[in-house]
Formats: C-alpha cells, sequence, structure tokens
C-alpha cells in the first residue's frame, strides 16, 4: 500500500499510520470506480480486499456500489500472502478465519472470491501442491456460495515455463473430474507459451470462465499472447 500511493502521488509524510494510510488508498479507489470510463461496459469484475469491502463508495457500501451502480461484478481477494519456496513453488500462506470472512462476503453481495499461489520451476510435486492447496479452498469457498477463482500464476521468467503449464494444466484437469455439475471455478492462468492451449479449460463444463493473468509481460507482449 505504501508503494502503491507513492505511485499515486502521496507520501508516506502524509499520514501517520495505518488508518490514515487505508483511508487514502481507499480515497484513490474510489475516485477510479467513481470515474465515467469504469463501468460494466468495459470492466467484468472487480477484486476487492476485504479493507475495501468494509467501507463505502458514493455514500454506500462498496460492493452494493460496484454492483447496483457501476454493474462490475465484485470479488474479494482471500489469501494472506504466500508461504516461502519450496519444491520450486510457493503455496497460500493458511487463511485464519476464512469460514466467517466468507461469510460476511455473501451477506454483501459479494459474487465470488481470488487466492493466487506461485510456480518458479516445472516441479510435479510443487505444482501438486499448489493445485491441491486451491481446489481444497474452493470446495470450502463454493459451500459458501461464492465462486472461487483459482490462481496459480507461473513466473514468465522461468526458463521451465512451458513444461510447468504443461504439469499444471494436468493436475487442474485432473481436480476439475472430480465436481459435481452445480460446482464451477474460475481458473486464472499465465499467458501461455503455447496458442489455445487452455481451450480445453475454456470449454469445460466446470469452469465458468478462464481468465488471462499478463503477469509482467507489458501490453503489446500480453495483448499479442492474448491473442
Amino acid at each position: 500500500t505504501p508503494k502503491a500511493l507513492q505511485a499515486y502521488g502521496i507520501d508516506a509524510d502524509q499520514y501517520s499510520d495505518d488508518d490514515e494510510m487505508f483511508a487514502l488508498m481507499h480515497a484513490m479507489r474510489s475516485r477510479i470506480i467513481q470515474s465515467p470510463s469504469f463501468d460494466g461496459d468495459h470492466i467484468i469484475g472487480a477484486i476487492l480486499f476485504e479493507d475495501t469491502m468494509d467501507r463505502e463508495i458514493g455514500g454506500r457500501d462498496s460492493v452494493s456500489y460496484l454492483w447496483e451502480v457501476k454493474r462490475v461484478v465484485p470479488f474479494l481477494k482471500v489469501d494472506k500472502g504466500l508461504a516461502p519456496e519450496r519444491d520450486g513453488v510457493q503455496v497460500m500462506n493458511p487463511i485464519p478465519g476464512l469460514a466467517p470472512l466468507l461469510s460476511r462476503a455473501k451477506d454483501n453481495g459479494v459474487f465470488g472470491t481470488k487466492m493466487r499461489s506461485f510456480i518458479r520451476w516445472a516441479s510435479a510435486a510443487g505444482i501438486g501442491a499448489v493445485v491441491d492447496q486451491q481446489f481444497e479452498f474452493a470446495h470450502q469457498i463454493m459451500a459458501a456460495g461464492l465462486l472461487p477463482i483459482i490462481e496459480p500464476e507461473i513466473d514468465i521468467h522461468s526458463p521451465e515455463k512451458g513444461e510447468a503449464e504443461r504439469v499444471l494444466k494436468a493436475h487442474i484437469v485432473e481436480h476439475l473430474a472430480h465436481l459435481t455439475s452445480g460446482q464451477h471455478v474460475m481458473v486464472k492462468v499465465s499467458l501461455p507459451e503455447v496458442g489455445d492451449f487452455y481451450a480445453d479449460l475454456v470449454g469445460h463444463p466446470n469452469v465458468a470462465r478462464v481468465v488471462a493473468l499478463s503477469g509482467g509481460y507489458d501490453r503489446q507482449e500480453a495483448d499479442a499472447r492474448l491473442a
């Protein structure tokens, strides 16, 4: 948050504690969301921090403002960051208090959640641990009535990126096979080395949507890979 505020033009000497810092951050987000350019004609969904979900925009709660005013689908970031690297990957830290957070999000009108892991090497054990953990949380999220975005990001600079993608997709497909017809996830993946690599996920009946993760590619490269 301090880095984001600094990039926006607000230095650390302009706030005295975390409460003031997060209030300034929310004011910045509110200005962005209230811009005429920010609406459902251009933006499908927005991922909120818990702090943003608990605040107001334009005199109403943030989730309500996003959907009812802007027609932008609200998602909530639920992960608590990454654990230290092991077996070439970083799984997520534990998420204490997830159940009450999901209940509160559902009551507030949140549609889904987002949680990120990180993959650096094409380690079958490591990638398996990432996907197992993502789906373990996804089942809890689906049971709470929300749609989980599964985000196992692959390092775009990894020399094993293509192989890591093959291992990752195999693990995802294996887990999808165990979902029932009423269970759906979104899958957020780094833009792949091979065109149409994730086409089978796009067409999978348990996948609501596949989301492209630019992952550090500049916009020109990301657009070319996305196309």
